[in-house]
């Protein structure tokens, strides 16, 4: 289903090895706000989505979110491809370099591996909408934190334009929930609707 473009959507071009930022990056790629989370959370989650605008909101989020992925990734590879057995040492990076050498591998910063179990798909389009607002969030909080962090230049100018974009999804997943609030049915609940909370509870019987 998809047409890609062989380019990353923002450039990537780090020429200082450094395998220390490398591990705190790399928690956007394998850790519980990543990107890896994020795109599949999202292209989970349209299939049972209700109301037509959002499921394919998050259809183009989820695809932006694994082009974020692929910038993280050349991130994280652009830092240590040239490590030595010293930067790896140095760095703390040595535990991640037996394992993986300087291959991707999902984690942490703290070295957690990536797991499903950070995400949800739950097909009630309200909470899976306000999910979503959660998770941007959270990952603009991780990007705020690394830009905290991070001083090199090379390596900010990539983030600050990965923090924006998260921005930007916070306003769009807010539109749609707003959209779907107004659509409320059966086929879409769960929002506070006292009238449709007793036509619910009549139907389970109480």
């Amino acid at each position: 289903m998809w047409i890609y473009e062989k380019r990353l959507q923002f450039p990537v071009k780090i020429t200082k090895t450094c395998p220390k930022t490398a591990q705190l990056i790399i928690s956007q790629y394998g850790g519980p706000d990543g990107e890896l989370s994020a795109s599949m959370r999202y292209l989970a989650q349209r299939y049972t989505m209700p109301v037509k605008e959002a499921a394919g909101l998050l259809t183009d989020i989820g695809t932006e979110e694994l082009a974020h992925m692929e910038i993280i990734c050349a991130m994280v590879y652009q830092l240590t491809k040239d490590m030595s057995i010293e930067d790896a040492k140095a760095a703390g990076f040595d535990a991640y370099y037996i394992d993986h050498t300087s291959a991707l591998w999902p984690q942490a910063a703290a070295g957690l591996p990536f797991s499903a179990v950070e995400f949800q798909s739950k097909g009630d389009a309200i909470t899976d909408l306000t999910e979503d607002l959660a998770a941007e969030q959270k990952a603009r909080t991780v990007y705020d934190n690394l830009l905290r962090m991070i001083t090199d230049p090379e390596v900010r100018e990539p983030l600050k334009f990965l923090r924006a974009r998260e921005i930007v999804h916070f306003q769009r997943f807010g539109e749609a929930l707003e959209r779907t609030k107004e659509k409320l049915d059966p086929s879409n609940f769960y929002y506070f609707n006292p009238e449709f909370d007793k036509t619910m509870m009549r139907s389970f019987g109480r």
